[in-house]
């Protein structure tokens, strides 16, 4: 309905990112300017291209704050997540910004004195502040109510509304006719006390300025307005609204209507009876744990670049999977100073969750990066860092906690056995995930696969890999120097079946098998054994280089999340939106089947169909073409 509404789309919303071009005019009438000499006279592009960076960097750091989970998680208003959905619905947040740009430039050339204000006035502040209150605030008051009607809320402001959990960027999710409306709303007080002979750069820097970050405060779902305050000096609840009051808004639309003001919801008696004490009982739970996760994946960062993954960096560019890209590269250097504060002071936090199932999921960060984990004397620190991140979740209650990557390395812990046998009362199950790994990747085998070649072979998953494939007659070439480890795993296999099992210490011995299956990084130099039209399939961190064209790749093993996941917005380094690394998997199988073992430590190579079954029976989906046809929904 909206899509069809007159003046309900963007004039540019075909244009997807070419529409910053809109801002060349701007940047072109600046630089003719300055080459002419004439910057005095044009200052006012300058001006506007100031004003919207400043405009988008308030909407980006209290969007920042407000997935800044480990900050404000007991803070949150409404305690769902922002989905995909949402996101994508309001990508184009800042077309507000593009506009009022525009309009602002037509106003300089409509009214010449706008360019030549001074820096300060304070009576055109004040006449300012009067305006807003006696002309902005009741406009915009009664225009929102007007577009709670059935009529135009159906084609326009119900957009707005389709954010029930509200972030910065849900300020600027609304329609072009809305937005027009709200540009007259900020620029009647500029305007007219312009007119008056009373503007100047600070006033309008200032009410701009201060609009942005009210309305983003508004949306934050965050409240950071004590309630003391307002027990302190009643009247002020009447003066300014909170996070609270206007999220209630959003949940019970036929209430609290009012632009910053509460007054003209009272005098409209439309204020919301539960808004003060709703606001109260918040805050006043700010300081307590709140909702304990049923489930908990520990991860850790992987890289410098790969750490502005996350929300709280980007909420847009941590909803697609992770690749580098160039408007990253100027952040490295804060990123590294970050990894540094955090090697020395940071402890493990809460990064994401989502809800599944009624069941809360949360994804904690070790403050460590991948190469940190490599480094001697880094790993009793490490170590710490993870035990004492499994003792917070026992303690509160978390009832399993699955341990990513790096943080299950054998040489670190033994795959989380040390955790384990150092407390053997522990509540709270821990998980390495390793079974269902595995299980995705035999499940991804060609069928009637009769030899594979393995890397990694006497790795926790490289062994339960060849064991579980040499009982069902695939020979296994395990590539690896150490016959000693070689026939550890292999007098583990039943007597009829150890012969499918074969020791290779050279790449060349593969150079006729087209399934290669790769646990240990190989260069691509050692990949110009493999025949052409091999597959790679791979478990290694990181993936290995694409390097052959005449071969295929296979991505980390992973598996698609059920369906019915609720509040899921980001996605998990380099998998799709849906697809959780096959290790994470694993854990949250372990805790929807309410399974009370512990997983560390080797690979129960009879329980990977077992885990593989159960992954099925919840919904989780494989992501390999193949292993969806050989296991069909």
């Amino acid at each position: 309905m909206v899509g069809r509404a007159v003046l309900s789309a963007w004039p540019w919303e075909n244009l997807g990112i070419f529409k910053y071009l809109l801002y060349g005019p701007f940047i072109g009438k600046l630089l003719y300017s300055r080459y002419h000499g004439e910057v005095q006279t044009d200052s006012w592009c300058l001006h506007i291209l100031m004003l919207c960076a400043l405009r988008g960097l308030i909407h980006q750091l209290w969007c920042s704050f407000s997935n800044m989970l480990f900050l404000t998680r007991n803070r949150r208003i409404q305690r769902d997540g922002v989905d995909f959905k949402q996101i994508d619905r309001e990508w184009d947040w800042d077309n507000f910004i593009i506009l009022q740009a525009l309009i602002s430039s037509m106003g300089f050339y409509i009214f010449p004195f706008l360019a030549d204000m001074p820096v300060w006035n304070t009576g055109g502040m004040i006449a300012a502040l009067i305006l807003h209150i006696g002309v902005s605030e009741p406009l915009y008051y009664w225009i929102h109510r007007q577009f709670h009607g059935s009529y135009l809320f159906s084609r326009y402001h119900s957009l707005h509304h389709a954010s029930r959990v509200t972030q910065s960027f849900t300020a600027g999710s609304a329609t072009f006719l809305e937005h027009l409306i709200l540009s007259a709303v900020v620029g009647i007080p500029i305007l007219g006390s312009s007119l008056m002979g009373l503007g100047s750069m600070s006033m309008v820097y200032g009410h701009i300025l201060i609009f942005d970050f009210l309305r983003c405060l508004g949306h934050s779902n965050v409240e950071v307005v004590p309630h003391g305050l307002f027990q302190t000096f009643p009247f002020l609840k009447y003066l300014i609204y909170t996070p609270t009051y206007h999220s209630l808004h959003h949940t019970e639309m036929g209430t609290n209507f009012c632009l910053f003001m509460p007054l003209f919801d009272a005098l409209g008696n439309t204020t919301n009876t539960k808004s003060w004490e709703l606001h109260k009982k918040i805050t006043s739970d700010a300081g307590k744990y709140g909702r304990v996760p049923d489930f908990v994946f520990l991860a850790h960062v992987v890289d410098v670049i790969s750490s502005l993954h996350v929300p709280f960096v980007s909420r847009s560019f941590g909803s697609l999977p992770f690749s580098t890209r160039i408007f990253l590269l100027p952040m490295w250097p804060f990123a590294f100073v970050i990894m540094l504060l955090m090697w020395a002071w940071s402890k493990t936090f809460l990064a994401t969750f989502y809800i599944l199932r009624g069941r809360l999921h949360q994804t904690w960060v070790v403050p460590r990066f991948g190469f940190q984990y490599f480094l001697p004397f880094a790993r009793e620190g490490i170590n710490n860092q993870i035990e004492q991140a499994i003792l917070r979740a026992d303690r509160i209650g978390v009832k399993v906690i699955s341990l990513a990557a790096l943080n299950k390395n054998e040489a670190l812990n033994g795959g989380g056995t040390l955790f384990v046998n150092k407390h053997p009362d522990l509540k709270v199950r821990v998980v390495h995930g390793n079974t269902l790994t595995a299980a995705v990747i035999l499940n991804e085998l060609p069928q009637g696969v009769k030899e594979v070649f393995l890397t990694g072979a006497t790795s926790k998953l490289g062994r339960a890999i060849a064991l579980y494939l040499c009982q069902r007659k695939v020979r296994v070439l395990m590539l690896t120097l150490s016959s000693e480890r070689f026939q550890k795993i292999q007098k583990e296999a039943p007597v009829e079946f150890q012969n499918y099992l074969v020791q290779v210490t050279k790449y060349q011995a593969a150079q006729n098998c087209k399934t290669w299956i790769v646990g240990k990084w190989i260069t691509p130099r050692e990949q110009n054994w493999a025949p052409t039209g091999a597959h790679f399939h791979q478990f290694v961190v990181p993936p290995i280089l694409h390097f052959r064209r005449d071969c295929t790749y296979g991505d980390l093993a992973a598996m698609r999340l059920p369906e019915d996941v609720q509040g899921l917005g980001n996605c998990e380094y380099t998998m799709e939106r849906g697809v959780v690394h096959a290790c994470h998997a694993g854990g949250v199988v372990h805790s929807l089947e309410g399974w009370t073992h512990h997983e560390v430590g080797a690979l129960d190579v009879d329980r990977i169909d077992v885990v593989w079954k159960a992954a099925l029976k919840h919904g989780l989906k494989p992501v390999n073409n193949a292993a969806t046809e050989q296991n069909p929904q």
